[in-house]
């Protein structure tokens, strides 16, 4: 079994998953990000494939994603992943998008809690190999970004969009994927804001489950000069009420 704290994983920024400027999708590079999580804490002994046999699972409960650029089509670059901190129901795991020649793209901060799949409850994370996640803790290995920020909204909000979610919607644990929501979330904005300015930050807070044609409401409050505020709610069989599921914050500077 691995017994290296930090996992180093090569990805290819294939060139249908880039946009119309042949940069990687955020939501391809978020999707890296979950693959490369996954990978590392399978060769550790606490990945999908032992704990759902046991009616465990992972879930994302908070992810940041900072990025300096994107790599470019047909780029290899590299997701370093390590835990900075594990506690009973949450962990703390962080993330380093590197060129392979060390260039930095970017950096990552995430929180995961562990949940029994068949109560939904969250589920001991330290109960797993004794807590075992703790031998591969690290804490002095740099991630010079902030963690994901408390994303407020105020009245002023609008109600921009709703979407329903279908098949491709809906992953490995049963519920709407984490990165679909970013994607939605992302499409909220005319590629015109693309053209001119560049995505230096995205977050995304989780707060309850969506499923399968669920429908998916999106409002939207600028908040500063480029920066954005986005609440997720549900809607269950066509009825009126809407539950929160999400909150999201996007910030965006002025391309060179």
């Amino acid at each position: 079994m691995e017994t290296t704290k930090i996992g180093k994983y090569r990805f290819l920024a294939e060139p249908f998953h880039c946009d119309f400027d042949s940069r990687l999708f955020m939501g391809h590079l978020g999707n890296h990000l979950l693959n490369a999580a996954d990978f590392h804490s399978t060769d550790r002994g606490f990945g999908m494939n032992y704990l759902m046999p046991r009616h465990k699972t992972w879930v994302l409960s908070r992810l940041a994603i900072e990025m300096c650029e994107m790599p470019a089509a047909y780029d290899q670059f590299d997701v370093e992943t390590w835990v900075e901190s594990a506690m009973r129901y949450f962990t703390a795991r962080n993330f380093a998008i590197t060129s392979p020649d060390g260039r930095t793209y970017g950096y990552g901060r995430s929180v995961w809690a562990m949940i029994d799949t068949q109560t939904r409850q969250p589920a001991d994370i330290l109960a797993i190999h004794d807590g075992k996640i703790n031998d591969y803790i690290e804490v002095d290995y740099p991630c010079p970004v902030d963690r994901p920020s408390r994303v407020k909204m105020s009245a002023a909000a609008q109600r921009v969009e709703a979407v329903r979610t279908h098949y491709n919607d809906v992953d490995i644990n049963g519920h709407i994927n984490s990165v679909k929501y970013i994607e939605h979330a992302l499409d909220l904005f005319p590629i015109s804001q693309y053209r001119d300015y560049f995505l230096k930050r995205f977050e995304m807070a989780y707060v309850a489950e969506a499923h399968g044609g669920d429908v998916l409401v999106f409002y939207l409050e600028q908040t500063a000069d480029g920066e954005y505020s986005i609440k997720i709610t549900k809607q269950v069989d066509d009825d009126k009420e809407e539950t929160e599921v999400a909150r999201g914050r996007a910030v965006f500077i002025p391309k060179a």
